[in-house]
């Protein structure tokens, strides 16, 4: 796994996911947002942290009774208990919000370990209770049936999709209020340094609306005079 340096991560921590598909965009990258997964804390701050991922298959019921909580060895419970403080749990629940990806114990588990966070395009059980906790979580919809009524956790931190991204063990997971956006490990440093000129630039374009200036030559930037203006604001703001 790529190790996220405490410099990236901090950069990330002040961009958007909005800003950060924009940059991706930029590569070619159009399908890096995760869809239909929603924040249940949207004040829970942003979340930021490398993938450790967890897939689950379509049930057989013969080899999904009640009792397969006891292998230690299980992969979701090896999931909660191996993925690496810092990490963000990403979850492969095949779009099927219908029973519950995990609950408030489990999650509460990687809250206590220091995980960084956890994603399922499916749903949690215990909902109003992992809204609670502090740990960024995100998910499709509540689901209280258990997992084992729809999913069978097959494999940890292998290649995964989650609300149709193609998430990879060790790629940077990015979640604010408005939803998780992957960034590949390969580019995580240079999406982090563009987005963080980026909100610096969309920061003084705000500021200039406010004021009541149009957004034509100033949206982008196809004016002189804007960039002249930009330069100034930057030096004014140590940006």
């Amino acid at each position: 796994m790529t190790k996220l340096s405490t410099q990236t991560r901090d950069k990330f921590k002040t961009v958007s996911t909005a800003t950060l598909c924009s940059a991706l965009y930029k590569r070619g990258l159009r399908n890096q947002f995760i869809q239909d997964v929603r924040p249940l804390n949207p004040e829970a701050g942003t979340m930021v942290g490398e993938a450790f991922t967890l897939r689950y298959i379509p049930a057989r019921e013969d080899l999904n009774p009640m009792t397969v909580f006891q292998d230690r060895a299980h992969p979701q419970r090896k999931a909660v208990e191996d993925c690496p403080p810092g990490a963000v749990l990403v979850i492969d629940s095949r779009k099927n919000p219908r029973a519950a990806s995990a609950g408030s114990i489990l999650v509460t588990r990687l809250m206590v370990r220091g995980v960084a966070g956890v994603v399922t395009d499916g749903g949690f059980r215990d909902s109003p209770e992992i809204s609670k906790l502090a740990i960024p979580a995100y998910h499709n919809r509540p689901s209280a049936p258990t997992n084992l009524t729809l999913h069978q956790a097959l494999d940890i931190n292998v290649p995964i999709g989650c609300g149709d991204v193609p998430v990879f063990p060790g790629d940077v997971v990015v979640g604010d209020a408005e939803g998780v956006v992957i960034i590949p490990a390969e580019i995580a440093d240079e999406i982090a340094d563009e987005a963080v000129e980026m909100t610096a630039f969309e920061d003084f374009v705000t500021e200039e609306v406010l004021k009541g200036r149009s957004i034509l030559g100033l949206y982008p930037a196809t004016e002189e005079q804007t960039r002249i203006d930009y330069a100034a604001w930057r030096k004014a703001k140590n940006r």
